[in-house]
């Protein structure tokens, strides 16, 4: 398409949509139109959301005030997620947002604990995690550092829904045109297939150059109307199903997510300042809605405020996140579990991706091809991050886990876990939002010891090794004091 992109509709709104809107409109010229059509007779799928760090990086560019979004969407900090009984019943790691250790010489500091473990030294991978410590101690604060090993990384917990809304007053105060109407019917070009408009009930059609689908999994543009067929991976990811219930918050708010694994799933708990998002995630296939239900209610620790409520999804990914004039952004796109806390992400990491690519005088063939190669990898990599979790599982307490111990995994997985397993060596590709640290932690948290580690961690004589461990132990602590509790500082920044 040579046409000039002049108008840009977005498809839905909810986190996906005004994301999609408030970025596009801080970085596209003023003479471009951005036009939301949304219906408050659809249901968003709002819950307590937990993120990754990247998220600030959008919040800063969209100059969002962080204490007014703390305020607004019952936000709480995040510096890990706290896996419980997945390696096997009883047993518990965290995956931090940080880097154990401190680097050291040539190879990671992985090496050097695995040196230190066949010497005796006591202190796990995570005693050398400052993230670990605040997150055992309940503390945070922000540590104004040039110091990696001082430096706090950090997301948060919030209302999904809420996010939304906040970001809808931003997007239509800076010149956002919001439609509200029901989408009767897709337009298409009868020549080439490309949409020409939305045709909303009552009449009113809205015309554009470049669609974003943001209507969740339906996928009204990308699926249905463009015909994009959908990639299942329940044959690696069986859960299709969850339950979600708010219950009461607890007296002191925990700056970290829990995941704690069942029979035949797990369960989030997810801290807001209001309350507790809760929900069970689980497939069909093992476990009844009704089972479910009790299995959620009965594991709650805070009284429920509602009725468990049913989501119904498949994992997996639109197999062309770019078509025509049309670009998939949210659920739209694809749907992998919450496990790692990555659907706000891939909302997104999927905007960003279509603003460095964006096209001015026409839709380009090459940068449609390029942007779904760099998505399919993307998605990719989560994917084989969430198998990590249920593949490398030591429990026998039901079919559920023993099947997820024996399934084939993705052989770029099988390869991660070969090298680690061998001598504590990670390899990323370059689409992978998971670096070194994510994979060590998970690894070795479901119970993957190397047999062996990289040579240069012997290169100090024993001595000065012990030395420079303990040096790395007590500053990785030193920040500490620095530190508030996690609720003092959030009435500190929000004034609530």
């Amino acid at each position: 398409m040579d046409k000039p992109v002049q108008k840009v509709v977005i498809a839905g709104g909810g986190t996906a949509g005004w994301m999609t809107a408030t970025l596009l409109r801080k970085v596209l010229p003023p003479t471009t139109v951005i036009e939301l059509v949304e219906s408050e007779q659809i249901g968003i799928i709002g819950v307590g959301e937990a993120t990754i760090p990247p998220i600030q990086i959008f919040n800063r560019f969209v100059n969002l005030d962080q204490a007014a979004f703390l305020r607004e969407t019952h936000a709480t900090i995040k510096l890990a997620i706290r896996f419980e009984n997945w390696r096997r019943e009883g047993d518990c790691y965290y995956h931090t947002f940080g880097a154990p250790g401190a680097n050291v010489g040539f190879c990671g500091f992985q090496h050097h604990w695995l040196r230190g473990q066949a010497m005796g030294l006591e202190p796990s991978l995570w005693d050398y995690d400052l993230h670990y410590l605040a997150c055992e101690q309940g503390l945070f604060n922000t540590i104004d550092t040039t110091n990696p090993v001082h430096q706090l990384q950090y997301a948060y917990h919030f209302d999904s829904s809420l996010y939304g809304q906040f970001l809808r007053r931003m997007a239509e105060q800076a010149g956002v045109v919001r439609t509200e109407g029901m989408i009767e019917q897709v337009l298409q070009d009868s020549g080439n297939g490309f949409i020409t408009g939305l045709q909303l009930k009552g009449g009113h059609r809205i015309e554009g150059d470049l669609f974003v689908d943001c209507t969740g999994m339906r996928g009204l543009l990308i699926r249905q109307a463009l015909g994009v067929t959908f990639e299942d991976w329940s044959r690696w990811l069986p859960a299709d199903s969850a339950l979600a219930v708010p219950s009461e918050r607890h007296e002191h708010t925990a700056p970290y997510t829990r995941s704690i694994a069942h029979r035949v799933g797990w369960q989030w708990r997810i801290p807001l300042t209001h309350r507790n998002g809760n929900g069970l995630v689980y497939s069909s296939r093992y476990l009844d809605d009704d089972d479910a239900r009790r299995m959620l209610m009965d594991n709650l620790d805070t009284k429920a405020l509602d009725e468990p409520r049913k989501i119904a999804f498949r994992t997996g990914r639109t197999q062309q996140q770019w078509h025509k004039n049309v670009v998939a952004i949210g659920l739209s796109s694809g749907f992998l579990e919450p496990l790692e806390s990555t659907s706000i992400h891939l909302i997104q990491s999927g905007i960003v991706r279509l603003m460095k690519m964006f096209p001015n005088h026409g839709i380009d063939p090459a940068m449609v091809e390029l942007y779904n190669a760099e998505s399919k990898e993307e998605f990719e990599t989560i994917r084989d991050f969430i198998i990590l979790h249920y593949h490398v599982n030591e429990r026998d307490d039901s079919e559920f886990w023993r099947d997820m111990r024996a399934m084939e995994i993705p052989d770029r997985l099988q390869q991660k876990i070969a090298a680690f397993s061998a001598c504590g060596a990670v390899f990323n590709e370059q689409q992978d939002i998971f670096r070194d640290a994510s994979w060590i932690e998970v690894m070795m948290g479901q119970g993957i010891m190397p047999r062996d580690y990289h040579p240069s961690a012997d290169a100090l004589p024993e001595a000065r090794f012990r030395e420079m461990m303990q040096q790395v132990f007590r500053a990785k602590r030193e920040p500490l004091s620095r530190l508030l509790p996690h609720d003092q500082f959030l009435k500190q920044v929000s004034g609530v």
